[in-house]
């Protein structure tokens, strides 16, 4: 294979899919219980998705940045109605948004005369693989083999979903200048927020006078049962970041701020070739009237729950289950043991698509359209496969100890 060895693939080639359902070269049918990490929330092969990347195709694929593009312009618009924000950049891919947050951060910086701005980021969290992105996420280098924080100096790393560590900061360190956090950390292990954390957060940042920026690529656009997770908290963010389920499979990204911050750019501040080019907007476009239209998000919190607890149930009892926890349909399964092997054993035990992360922690992101019966054959799934579980060295029950 001509392919540089970046990726641990599963033994496995799909060939097509429908819905939550996906065929590989043999024509076996799986059941699609990660969407492609988060990215094909309205299923595989949708129709109306199809028929506008096609008819887009045979119009206008791409012109570049230098001209007006109608499609972009209506998805911005889209995206600012419903996440209450002002103006938004279309790029190609969540560490692009992400790059675009953290220019927007330096440049807030910089106009408040902080010549070496600090940005806080969050134990555990994942923003990209960008020298910018990597540096921003935690565990990246021990990844990669590149210790991109030797280079990329202005990060404060804390404990996601403490507080206490972020006053700590601002006591201590006078040239912070925004804080960068996943609502849900998705890579991180599915760690949900604590009820009020967001909002605290909202008001230091405003105490302070820095930027709250949210990292909602896996989160956002209904996946937690709200349009975007911080919606669960009444507030709104300055910068939100976007990707993932925003083109279902087809790439686009999406920098939003409001404000004053949403004026930091000017024209050759920032760019992208490709970025919101007219046949990306016009499918992101799709795919925020698909949502709109089928109300996804109020039934990712109702499916969300119905499946949060009846896998609570099925696994009740596993010695090795240390915590089943979500938000809408955005569910991990915390083992005592490692369980990377179970990504192949569903595959070909159970004909089912999972993730495992941080080696413990079994990542469910369903497709938003999954019906019932489906959820409840990926919990009868899973269950089996738990059961199974070999007893290997067990770890503390502690999170510290899976990372």
């Amino acid at each position: 294979m001509h392919l540089m060895h970046t990726y641990q693939r599963l033994p496995v080639m799909f060939q097509r899919g429908k819905g939550d359902r996906l065929w590989d070269i043999h024509q076996t049918e799986y059941i699609d219980a990660i969407s492609g990490i988060g990215v094909t929330s309205l299923g595989h092969a949708h129709p109306v998705i199809a028929e506008q990347l096609a008819e887009q195709a045979t119009q206008l694929i791409h012109t570049s940045n230098m001209t007006e593009i109608y499609w972009q312009s209506l998805l911005g618009e889209k995206l600012c109605a419903l996440s209450g924000l002002d103006k938004a950049f279309i790029c190609n891919s969540g560490c692009e948004a992400n790059e675009v947050a953290l220019k927007i951060a330096r440049l807030y910086g910089l106009r408040k005369g902080i010549t070496h701005p600090v940005v806080i980021v969050m134990e555990n969290a994942f923003h990209g693989r960008t020298y910018a992105t990597n540096a921003a996420s935690s565990n990246a280098s021990r990844q990669t083999g590149f210790e991109f924080e030797r280079h990329i100096a202005g990060f404060i790393r804390v404990p996601f979903d403490d507080l206490a560590a972020i006053q700590q900061v601002a006591a201590e360190q006078k040239r912070v200048v925004a804080i960068l956090v996943e609502p849900v950390q998705g890579e991180g292990g599915v760690q949900v927020f604590s009820p009020g954390y967001l909002k605290q957060l909202r008001a230091l940042c405003d105490q302070h006078g820095w930027l709250l920026m949210l990292d909602e690529i896996q989160s956002g656009l209904g996946r937690t049962g709200q349009w975007f997770a911080y919606q669960h908290e009444q507030i709104v963010p300055d910068v939100l970041t976007l990707a993932k389920a925003l083109g279902n499979g087809f790439p686009i990204g999406a920098c939003l701020a409001k404000g004053e911050t949403a004026r930091l750019f000017s024209p050759g501040g920032y760019g992208s070739t490709f970025g919101g080019n007219p046949l990306a907007s016009r499918v992101a476009c799709a795919v925020l009237d698909i949502m709109q239209a089928s109300q996804l998000a109020e039934r990712a919190a109702e499916m969300g729950h119905v499946f949060l607890e009846r896998l609570n149930r099925t696994t009740a009892g596993n010695r090795y289950v240390v915590d089943v926890r979500g938000l809408g349909l955005m569910v991990g399964i915390e083992l005592a043991v490692p369980a990377s092997h179970l990504m192949t054993q569903a595959l070909q035990q159970e004909h089912l698509l999972i993730n495992v992360t941080r080696d413990h922690v079994v990542r469910l992101l369903p497709c938003l359209i999954s019906s019932e019966y489906t959820l409840d054959m990926v919990i009868a799934k899973i269950g089996r496969l738990l059961e199974c579980l070999e007893p290997r060295q067990v770890h503390g029950r502690q999170q510290a100890s899976l990372v």
